[in-house]
């Protein structure tokens, strides 16, 4: 047992227990000249092996300069935060829309939130499979497209009937779901393992804090020119960055052959081929054809080209496998095809239902539940918000609802912060304590300040709502509540992502996207809900925050089971797969 994780009984190596320094997820450093025959980034101290390791082809995104692959993070972050503030953005203008818009009541009002969500979930079923087989350029330019003509759509007629209105909402959705669903993925097309943390925090923040940020500029907008300029701003600043989008945005998916395992010191023969993402085929190619002896490319870091330095300064570079000379370069011209063939073999059908038997699964069930929950409250409150703070007592307009969501947007950083700061540094000290062998369910431990602060934020909220109706508590009190809140949603976020990474890498995207269609049904649903309830608790917040707070923390509670029994859940579902017992393999 270790660190209170029951070992398994029947597999000698569970999937993704491993030595940490010999994780194929972390950088892997060569030294003494062990590795040598791979490829190796030395333009640090230290030589670290590049993985996954780059291929020959110089179309190969992991060969492209690293101020391309940033380029490239950066256009699809900038975009993304204008796809993901389409969320929020009536947040702030709830009663303003009751009040303009005809036939239109509190409840019709948080629909409008609702069914962006909607559209958002149900396209991810379509969009994820369709990444993976053809890629996610098409995906990206065509979101861009459809958030401006949507954007647009909304603008020009949204006041004129609630159901265009409504309509326009869900195909914002569908619009804004590549952004949210693959700029993350495309992050790990682009870099190596050990480039990706700060520029996976970078697009977090954008995805993320982008979705915070908006209302308190919404506020001001719709109060001084309407709430239609809202969207007029979307389509405009999307529209000037569909030309970046298309120019600079080559395709990032590539096919290439798996990587196998590597160590330092010691060969990972006995390691079960599921964990390794091999099949039979390859796991015997692999064995007949060990890796190629190394040849020197580009070694003299005074020659290389400047922007490509990061990659070929200093690399070994073995020869390719096939024995095939590279292919030509894609010229710009062809590098603006919306499609380069096929990235995968998988039927389109079968990708699209994978993601549904994981929500039986135990691990991926509580990801779901820790992480949705929580942004399903998110989303509860922000429908909420207007109601306590235009009404009796403070009677604030819309820019004052709007400057409200601060806090949340600190709540976020500081989440953000929580998260970075503990994730690897608390996974290296019980590695540390547990002999040098590393554990996923260690990711676990950063349920503890979700917990804190998610359940913190929760109660706070409902409680001093209440009293800041009857003058008791400064209105800076729930505000700060939320923050806490939003900051344990960004925590679980964290959390469940990084463990079902490491505990069921191999599927590890239909995982997320099992999490993401969760998520966006599940804050669907409240939207229904948030005015009846409060409705019924006869316009008392505690009633009703008390209530989601206890149902959080019960679900971080059941961290505790996962924690013990995690290695032999990940060694029953390697024994027993689920997408295989459902013909989905």
């Amino acid at each position: 047992m270790g660190l209170g994780i029951l070992e398994d009984r029947v597999l000698e190596h569970v999937p993704g227990t491993t030595q940490y320094f010999d994780d194929p997820e972390r950088p892997q450093y060569a030294t003494d000249g062990t590795l040598e025959h791979l490829k190796c980034d030395r333009s640090g101290p230290v030589p670290i092996v590049l993985v996954p390791q780059p291929t020959d082809d110089p179309n190969d995104p992991l060969n492209w300069p690293l101020w391309r692959r940033d380029l490239i993070t950066l256009v699809l972050s900038i975009t993304s935060v204008f796809a993901t503030a389409l969320g929020p953005i009536l947040a702030a203008d709830t009663v303003l829309l009751v009040s303009t818009l005809k036939d239109v009541t509190f409840v019709k009002a948080s629909l409008l939130t609702g069914y962006f969500l909607l559209g958002c979930g149900a396209s991810a079923f379509l969009f994820v499979p369709s990444s993976r087989i053809w890629g996610k350029r098409h995906l990206f330019v065509l979101g861009t497209i459809l958030l401006i003509a949507t954007s647009i759509w909304t603008a020009a007629s949204g006041n004129k009937s609630y159901t265009n209105f409504l309509w326009s909402r869900i195909f914002q959705g569908v619009a804004a779901a590549p952004f949210e669903s693959l700029v993350n993925a495309a992050v790990g097309d682009l870099y190596f393992v050990h480039e990706r943390g700060k520029r996976m925090a970078f697009t977090n923040l954008a995805v993320f804090g982008g979705a915070f940020f908006t209302p308190i500029l919404v506020g001001k907008i719709s109060n001084d020119m309407g709430w239609q300029w809202t969207f007029w701003f979307v389509a405009i600043f999307s529209g000037m960055c569909l030309p970046a989008v298309y120019l600079f945005c080559p395709e990032t998916a590539y096919r290439r052959d798996p990587t196998p395992r590597f160590s330092a010191t010691k060969k990972d023969d006995d390691a079960p081929t599921k964990d390794r993402g091999l099949d039979q085929e390859q796991e015997q190619e692999l064995k007949q054809h060990p890796a190629a002896p190394s040849h020197q490319t580009s070694t003299d870091s005074t020659t290389a080209p400047k922007d490509e330095e990061h990659i070929h300064t200093a690399t070994e570079a073995p020869a390719s496998s096939t024995g095939a000379p590279a292919p030509p370069k894609a010229t710009f011209l062809q590098s603006l095809a919306l499609f380069n063939g096929r990235k995968s073999s998988d039927s389109f059908w079968k990708l699209t239902l994978r993601p549904l038997p994981l929500l039986l699964h135990p691990a991926f069930l509580w990801a779901c539940l820790i992480q949705g929950l929580l942004i399903g409250w998110t989303v509860f409150i922000g429908v909420l918000m207007a109601f306590f703070f235009i009404s009796v007592p403070l009677w604030w307009d819309e820019v004052q609802t709007g400057y409200a969501y601060t806090g949340a947007f600190v709540g976020a950083l500081i989440g953000f912060a929580v998260a970075g700061g503990l994730s690897d540094w608390s996974a290296r000290l019980m590695t540390k304590w547990n002999g040098g062998v590393y554990e996923p369910e260690f990711r676990l431990v950063l349920v503890i300040p979700q917990m804190v602060l998610g359940c913190a934020g929760l109660y706070g909220f409902g409680i001093t709502l209440d009293g800041m109706l009857y003058g008791k508590y400064h209105y800076a009190v729930p505000l700060t509540f939320f923050g806490l809140e939003v900051a344990g949603m960004v925590i679980g976020a964290v959390a469940g992502s990084l463990y079902i990474v490491d505990a069921y890498r191999d599927i590890v995207i239909e995982g997320f996207t099992a999490m993401i269609i969760f998520k966006n049904f599940f804050s669907f649903a409240l939207t229904f809900k948030a005015w009846p309830w409060l409705i019924q608790s006869s316009v008392k917040a505690a009633k009703i925050f008390n209530a989601l707070g206890s149902v959080q923390l019960v679900v971080c509670l059941l961290t505790i089971p996962l924690y013990i029994y995690g290695k032999r859940l990940r060694s029953f579902s390697y024994r027993h797969d689920i997408l295989e017992l459902c013909h989905l393999r």
